[in-house]
């Protein structure tokens, strides 16, 4: 076998078709992208309690359902949600499922956000007790 590199051996083969040769080059680098089959996409479920400042009358949870309602962005665009997400609300709870991509970090800044525009943000936060749930609390003074 010797000292004779890949180049070598393939000198005496045929020069091969582009389009075989780009998805050589993919394999061999590893970009080539798995596809999930199609099943069921992953539900996820977050709620953000206001239960303390609902109670206070500080916030109305209808208006706070509303406004996620407006803001929530699909694939980039509001007023999108289709079936993608749901928001619902019982009593002072709001529940958003939602499919896949989506983030709970986005639930707190679009909270955050509306406590701004109420100007409610110098006495409430937006606070995680467990994995997939907000509250809104007051400031501990």
């Amino acid at each position: 076998f010797g000292s004779s590199g890949p180049r070598e051996l393939l000198a005496g083969l045929p020069p091969p078709d582009k389009r075989y040769c780009e998805e050589c080059i993919m394999v061999v680098k590893g970009l080539k992208k798995k596809q999930v089959k199609g099943g069921k996409k992953q539900q996820l479920k977050f709620v953000v309690d206001c239960t303390q400042p609902a109670d206070d009358n500080i916030i109305e949870p209808k208006d706070f359902e509303k406004f996620l309602t407006n803001r929530i962005k699909v694939e980039g665009k509001t007023g999108n949600l289709g079936e993608k997400i749901t928001i619902s609300r019982d009593k002072s709870k709001i529940t958003v499922n939602a499919e896949a991509p989506f983030s709970k970090r986005y639930l707190k800044y679009l909270g955050k956000k509306y406590l701004k525009s109420q100007q409610l943000r110098d006495f409430l936060r937006i606070v995680a007790p467990s994995k997939t749930s907000y509250e809104m609390r007051y400031f501990n003074i």
